[in-house]
């Protein structure tokens, strides 16, 4: 009875989490893996609006459950607001997801929406900024540096409150690829940790 009880407990104070993404996952599968092994963290379900994406095939096997959502159902309350709902998803991670989240879902988790941008927001942020177009315009910037930007989802394209950023340097001689290269180290490296965070705050309030 009391391992029955303490099952419960934990299922009650799991976390699950949706990842929203549209390409190859590589963010995807950090996450998933990173969060394997957590007894509150639950990675309950990949999202994508391409059927191509092969962070789909990356989910399915890491064993997670995953779903085609085309943007004409990412933008109907009445389609992903059930999906949703139907998994228990408490919280939701944009990693390379390329559709704006309509406001209704911003409005149905506040505060529990987070992307990650591939540049040092403000800089280089707001519609068609994504990929390779954000490296591209930190070459033609001639920026000395560039990094990542964790922040919650707002209204404003790339406009919600910072939660983290980390940077790297970028020489002259860097093209937009080898900047990109250096952008998904620190992706790897820190995106996880700082959903941990997040996660641990949630625990708090």
């Amino acid at each position: 009875m009391n391992s029955q009880l303490s099952t419960l407990n934990s299922q009650l104070s799991t976390l699950n989490i949706a990842i929203f993404v549209s390409g190859s996952g590589t963010n995807c599968e950090n996450i998933i893996r990173y969060f394997s092994g957590s007894e509150s963290i639950s990675t309950t379900l990949v999202v994508s609006n391409r059927a191509d994406a092969f962070a789909l095939e990356r989910a399915k096997r890491l064993g997670v459950p995953s779903c085609v959502v085309p943007k004409a159902d990412l933008n109907n309350p009445d389609v992903i607001l059930p999906l949703l709902r139907a998994n228990d998803i408490g919280f939701i991670v944009l990693a390379g997801f390329l559709p704006l989240i309509p406001d209704f879902l911003i409005e149905a988790y506040p505060h529990r929406i987070v992307n990650i941008h591939p540049a040092l927001l403000p800089k280089h942020g707001g519609k068609g900024m994504w990929g390779h177009h954000v490296h591209e315009a930190v070459k033609a910037a001639g920026d000395t540096e560039t990094g990542i930007t964790v922040h919650y989802v707002s209204p404003v394209c790339d406009g919600g409150e910072i939660i983290a950023q980390f940077s790297t340097p970028v020489s002259p001689d860097d093209t937009p690829e080898t900047i990109a290269d250096k952008v998904h180290v620190l992706e790897m490296a820190h995106f996880p940790e700082v959903l941990e965070q997040v996660f641990e705050q949630l625990d708090e309030q």
